[in-house]
């Protein structure tokens, strides 16, 4: 607030979500590996920082940029302050970067950069015994699926936490009437 660069954006105040998010406890695997990564390594790539930083503001979540980046600040080893501010100022859409009809989507994003999820089963390990076909998205694993996997979602690993197609549609929609 208050500063002139930024683009005022109602963000929601949810620290419940916030909570999940920072735990990697999201339900998107894709979203939860990256986090597991960053608070076991300090450390995640930047199209990985990128990817969470979308869902947790502009993407999915609707929660403040400034949330994310004290998190990131808090678990990153090459935490940079400035670097740190201007990567989630530009990805929230906050700022110089206004390209919010794009969303990195949690579940299609990782399954064209890693197909047989191997980050995932590294990551989180719960979710190993999944076959590729869905280890992005294990909530729709058929029952005997999930079984054989030793995962039943909503059990073993949580549901998504928010309908991503639902959710980013709603907040593009938001960013577009921001930015008339």
């Amino acid at each position: 607030e208050g500063n002139p660069i930024c683009i005022r954006i109602p963000w929601d105040r949810n620290p419940e979500a916030l909570a999940k998010w920072a735990e990697a406890k999201t339900g998107f695997p894709w979203i939860d590996a990256i986090m597991t990564q960053l608070r076991q390594e300090g450390w995640i790539h930047y199209l990985a920082r990128n990817a969470v930083t979308c869902f947790l503001t502009r993407g999915d979540l609707w929660i403040n940029w400034e949330e994310g980046m004290k998190i990131f600040e808090e678990l990153l080893l090459d935490a940079d302050w400035s670097v740190n501010a201007g990567s989630w100022l530009c990805h929230s859409c906050s700022s110089f970067f206004q390209q919010f009809f794009h969303c990195y989507c949690p579940v299609g994003f990782g399954r064209r950069i890693d197909p047989n999820g191997d980050f995932i089963r590294c990551y989180l390990p719960v979710l190993r015994d999944f076959p590729a076909k869905f280890i992005y998205d294990p909530w729709n694993a058929p029952d005997d699926v999930q079984r054989a996997a030793k995962c039943v979602i909503g059990m073993d690993y949580p549901k998504p936490m928010v309908n991503h197609a639902e959710a980013s549609r709603l907040n593009i929609e938001r960013m577009r009437q921001i930015y008339q």
